[in-house]
């Protein structure tokens, strides 16, 4: 788990060694990056694959683990970086006919997840130029009031 200062706190977890293939975690874990932590429960849940599965556990985790540490709030968080890499390939071998020797490859990967805590501003930044717009109006409104009433 790390805190940066200057974006807010964030959880990072990796999961190591998963025997899932990288090609298939990869689609799901492509999904996820970027949306908050209940609709990440959701796509996950309702994904067919079967490694959603982990990446579900491995989510769920790093909440839990953010709530309990860092005292960061689930409903607030959002996946900010979600990447799956290559990790040991292992090796076995099936016998053939005559003797031979067939080679398995069985791929692995590490997930990585990192959830970060949203500053959620009072208003959006359409709002907030809103705002601004209808300030100068009335202030230019009341410029013109002045001006008459004076003259």
């Amino acid at each position: 788990m790390k805190k940066n200062l200057n974006s807010g706190k964030e959880v990072q977890v990796l999961a190591r060694h998963m025997d899932l293939s990288i090609s298939k975690a990869r689609r799901v874990i492509d999904q996820i990056r970027g949306r908050s932590y209940e609709e990440t429960l959701i796509i996950l849940h309702s994904m067919p694959y079967q490694a959603s599965y982990p990446v579900l556990k491995l989510v769920s985790s790093a909440a839990a683990n953010a709530n309990h540490n860092m005292g960061l709030n689930e409903a607030d968080s959002y996946i900010s970086k979600a990447e799956v890499n290559r990790s040991t390939i292992v090796k076995r071998f099936r016998p053939r006919a005559k003797g031979q020797s067939y080679p398995i490859k069985r791929t692995m990967c590490h997930i990585k997840i990192v959830l970060k805590e949203e500053s959620k501003p009072l208003l959006s930044s359409f709002q907030q130029s809103q705002i601004r717009i209808s300030l100068k109006r009335w202030m230019r409104i009341a410029k013109k009031m002045d001006e008459k009433i004076i003259k």
